[in-house]
């Protein structure tokens, strides 16, 4: 715990380093990675040249910081970042590697006005957060482990089949090599997957879109452009190839209400939509389910929720969007999902449990239509699928 000296020091410093802070976090990962070379496979290097990577990282301090005794706002803060370091299987001797460069860091950007009192403020600071994580980190890490077919973090699996759902993305069976069961998972987590792309390590998470119970795990990955690991999966990877994967985390999962259920997506943002709606369908909720898209070409999943929809009638509304047709098509809307289309579909009885994916614009778009319309905080659940960050 933090001294009352060390506290002072902060509570006096920390608007000049949080006025620093992405400065600071951009100075941090070229430090570490040359450093530590062997970590570079932990992070998606898109997310560092976006700058999405340092932003999550300054964030996440100074929300530390200025939560550090609130619990809610704590748990809020950490679950998220809890789920993603167990999905790189980070290890409690890489925060040390964190803590000098970190530190470096903020030498390198504040210069002179970082005193020893200062630098030991702000260590003080750190360690307690990372003692904070390490500490739920393991706890994960058990609970991950003391389930039936559950394991601690690599596991060797084979691709058993693959199959294209649209121009963009592609679904990827995975049982595992030694045959034996696997751990089930709440509909919305994702899996780590560790790949090796030309002699270098990449980790990635992907959205599981398989259901729980089945005997093997189903990822669908776009292929992205720029997307080293998703262009190695689509080009490289074939059936009786082997991968080494981690065990289902994460947060964005269903609640246990009564209420309607507003799924909300746009281009692959859908994948963890599909098991979620899958579950609240089977739970006898009522289930909205909106889909945004460019067009038909890179819609996956059309047919099967045309399906879906016809089975459970009245129950489940399906509803996509394209903003780019290339075909005549009367059943969709042209356009994007807005406030305007939420309006239409939100139910009116009772607040729905409203749940959304996609690009990060996309996102902020959809958070700030909703609670224009009403739907205040509890009910509005998302997740991002790179860095953690925030919609404002």
């Amino acid at each position: 715990m933090l001294n009352e000296k060390q506290l002072e020091v902060i509570n006096a410093t920390a608007p000049v380093v949080a006025a620093n802070a992405e400065t600071i976090a951009s100075t941090f990962y070229p430090l570490l990675f040359e450093r530590y070379p062997q970590v570079r496979s932990m992070f998606n290097m898109r997310h560092q040249a976006t700058g999405e990577q340092p932003r999550a990282l300054a964030r996440s301090v100074v929300a530390y910081a200025l939560n550090r005794q609130d619990p809610v706002a704590l748990e809020r803060l950490m679950h998220p970042i809890v789920n993603k370091h167990v999905a790189i299987n980070l290890q409690p001797d890489q925060y040390a590697i964190v803590a000098e460069c970190l530190m470096a860091a903020i030498g390198e950007v504040l210069g002179d006005a970082v005193t020893p009192e200062i630098a030991d403020a702000w260590s003080g600071l750190y360690w307690e957060f990372a003692d904070r994580l390490m500490a739920a980190e393991e706890n994960t890490y058990q609970q991950l482990e003391n389930v039936p077919g559950g394991w601690r973090g690599e596991r060797g699996f084979t691709l058993v089949d693959r199959v294209t759902e649209s121009d963009e993305i592609v679904s990827f069976y995975f049982k595992p090599v030694d045959g034996k069961p696997i751990r089930t998972f709440q509909p919305g987590q994702y899996l780590g997957v560790a790949l090796d792309i030309d002699g270098e390590q990449a980790m990635r998470q992907y959205s599981l879109t398989s259901r729980p119970g089945d005997d093997f795990y189903r990822i669908s990955v776009k292929r992205e452009g720029q997307g080293r690991a998703s262009r190695h999966l689509h080009d490289h990877v074939k059936v009786g190839d082997h991968v080494r994967l981690l065990p289902p985390v994460g947060e964005m999962v269903l609640d246990e209400r009564d209420a309607p259920v507003m799924l909300i997506s746009a281009g692959v943002g859908q994948t963890p939509m599909l098991s979620l709606m899958a579950q609240a369908l089977e739970a006898g909720r009522q289930v909205i389910y909106l889909h945004g898209a460019r067009n038909a070409r890179v819609h996956a999943f059309h047919e099967h929720l045309k399906t879906m929809a016809r089975q459970y009638g009245s129950r489940l509304t399906y509803c996509y969007v394209y903003s780019d047709p290339t075909i005549p098509d009367e059943l969709f809307y042209r356009g994007v999902i807005n406030r305007a289309l939420l309006a239409d579909y939100l139910p009116r009885e009772v607040t729905p449990s409203c749940y959304f994916t996609g690009p990060t614009g996309f996102m902020r778009d959809v958070e700030s239509a909703l609670a224009a319309l009403d739907i205040d905080t509890p009910y509005r659940h998302f997740e991002y699928f790179g860095p953690s960050g925030q919609l404002h």
